[in-house]
């Protein structure tokens, strides 16, 4: 688990905890391409090792499960079908090249590419038959006109246009149901009234509120937390250096390093020091988290560990 993940995970736990609320843990593993199962045990190993602990989840149990979206499938298809009947959707035939990151929790909507253009909305139905017998196709949600508000608990209130991001997709062509559906249907069916995570996805959230809008479920609350970014203004990853929690690990870090400096970067702590998730907790509010993305300098990885210090 990548630190940027770590900070989203520590701060969920700080929000839930600290209103003595229940802590569910989710793998999030549609795209089965990309998500393996040695993955999903080192997240959990990870998040333990941190001092994070969970009142539901894949290793756990709980009333909700099951908690692996992979084992989930028929839910997802029960509510695509209920859209359908709807007429909320309907059959694309554009190529696999404007779809393929649709089951991935995108990292900003500008990752998709262009917004679509809505080309086979008003396909006719001889046309989407001729179109059916060489392709397979995606299935896209019709977004109506009008503007989407919501208060978020980081970012404060938002305000924008429904179709600004397009018809979008919920199931793709080769049938793999995308991020969107997915965790509107988790958050709606597992009972989640609180959904922190990183601001990479604030601009999912309008999708998401259509969708439960739309299968007339009520939405949580939302609060999207900075990002760490390196100097260079990409997300901190690799190319900045060791900054895995397993990395870490085994250069010796403690976990009570990492949360304090986890903190100390998000606004909690004046400066870094040794603590534990518990002891953060009377510290924890929202309104001390700042909506700007987090610039990790050299100088504070090396607070981490000397060798991070370029």
């Amino acid at each position: 688990m990548h630190i940027g993940n770590a900070l989203a995970a520590l701060l969920a736990w700080l929000q839930i905890r600290s209103r003595d609320g229940i802590f569910v843990l989710r793998m999030e593993d549609i795209d089965t391409a990309r998500c393996r199962p040695e993955f999903a045990r080192q997240i959990i190993n990870d998040l333990r090792w941190l001092g994070l602990d969970w009142d539901e989840g894949p290793d756990v149990g709980g009333p909700y499960g099951p908690y692996v979206q992979s084992e989930r499938l028929k839910l997802y298809e029960d509510a695509l079908n209920r859209l359908q009947a709807e007429g909320r959707l309907y059959s694309c035939y554009c190529s696999r090249h404007d779809i393929l990151a649709a089951a991935a929790a995108p990292h900003g909507l500008a990752s998709e590419g262009p917004v679509y253009p809505g080309t086979c909305r008003s396909l006719s139905s001889e046309e989407a038959h001729w179109r059916s017998m060489t392709k397979s196709p995606s299935l896209r949600f019709a977004v109506s006109s009008g503007e989407i508000s919501f208060t978020d608990g980081v970012a404060g209130h938002r305000v924008s246009s429904a179709a600004a991001g397009g018809d979008f997709i919920v199931r793709r062509a080769d049938g793999i149901f995308s991020y969107q559906l997915a965790v509107v249907v988790d958050d709606a069916l597992m009972g989640i009234t609180d959904v922190l995570r990183g601001a990479d996805l604030l601009d999912s959230t309008p999708r998401q509120l259509m969708l439960f809008e739309a299968l007339g479920w009520k939405p949580p609350r939302y609060a999207h937390v900075p990002l760490l970014m390196g100097p260079d203004g990409r997300r901190l990853a690799k190319r900045h250096g060791g900054i895995t929690l397993a990395e870490l690990r085994d250069a010796g870090v403690t976990p009570q390093t990492i949360n304090g400096w986890l903190a100390w970067a998000a606004g909690l702590l004046p400066e870094p020091e040794q603590v534990s998730p518990q002891e953060l907790l009377p510290l924890f509010e929202l309104n001390r988290i700042s909506c700007k993305d987090i610039i990790v300098t050299s100088d504070m990885l090396g607070l981490l560990h000397p060798s991070l210090k370029q």
